[in-house]
């Protein structure tokens, strides 16, 4: 790891990515899949969110709080939805989203 000061949110995000992934994925196999589009949608934009605020991190990038800043909202609103579903993999991906919203408002020294 290129920064060590940035560690723990790095983990978090790349915890969180591929628990959306996975719950993303996951959804698709639900038998109801129309009922899980908004979750699906938002599962994948957090992941995105989250493999490229990891990678700004790692080089150190000068717009890393930026980025956390909105991996933070984004976090959020993935938890919300993830957290209307009784599914195992909705309710982890919950959980891996809310921590990193902690990390990365942390990391931006912002406020929840």
């Amino acid at each position: 790891m290129s920064n060590q000061r940035f560690s723990s949110c790095i983990e978090a995000c790349l915890d969180c990515a591929q628990a959306c992934e996975h719950c993303a994925e996951a959804c698709l196999g639900e038998k109801d899949v129309k009922k899980m589009a908004d979750c699906i949608r938002t599962d994948r934009d957090c992941a995105t969110l989250c493999w490229s605020t990891a990678a700004l991190m790692s080089r150190d990038s000068q717009f890393s709080a930026k980025a956390c800043e909105l991996l933070a909202e984004v976090c959020e609103a993935c938890a919300k939805e993830c957290g209307q579903h009784d599914m195992d993999h909705c309710q982890e991906c919950a959980t891996a989203c809310k921590k990193c919203a902690a990390e990365c408002r942390e990391m931006a020294g912002v406020k929840a």
